[in-house]
């Protein structure tokens, strides 16, 4: 059974099968990797520039890799030429518990 949602994790919603983040990228930076929360939203920096979708399959792998899924299993589904986007994962085993785990594991709450 999951712990239930704080106020502050509003970054990270349940799905049937899986969960869905809203994350705030940073393009162009020397690595990526997971700031913290930011508002309602998880904000993420990408080592990858922002044109012709380059930052959008940064996060992608980025994200897979984290939660050791298959690419296919991330997908982005709301703000793809922006900054502030929707991100589901779908998979097995994917949970909000498991998302604070991985994406907090030095509470950067």
């Amino acid at each position: 059974m999951e712990s239930p949602r704080l106020p502050n994790e509003a970054w990270c919603t349940p799905l049937p099968n899986g969960i869905r983040l809203a994350v705030q990228i940073t393009p162009n930076a020397k690595k990526s990797e997971v700031i913290g929360v930011l508002g309602e939203a998880l904000k993420i920096k990408l080592q990858a520039q922002p044109i012709e979708g380059r930052a959008n399959e940064a996060l992608v792998r980025y994200l897979a890799a984290l939660f050791g899924v298959p690419k296919g299993a991330v997908t982005i589904t709301q703000g793809l030429a922006n900054r502030r986007k929707t991100v589901e994962i779908t998979a097995h085993g994917v949970t909000m518990d498991g998302a604070r785990q991985v994406l907090m594991p030095s509470g950067r709450e």
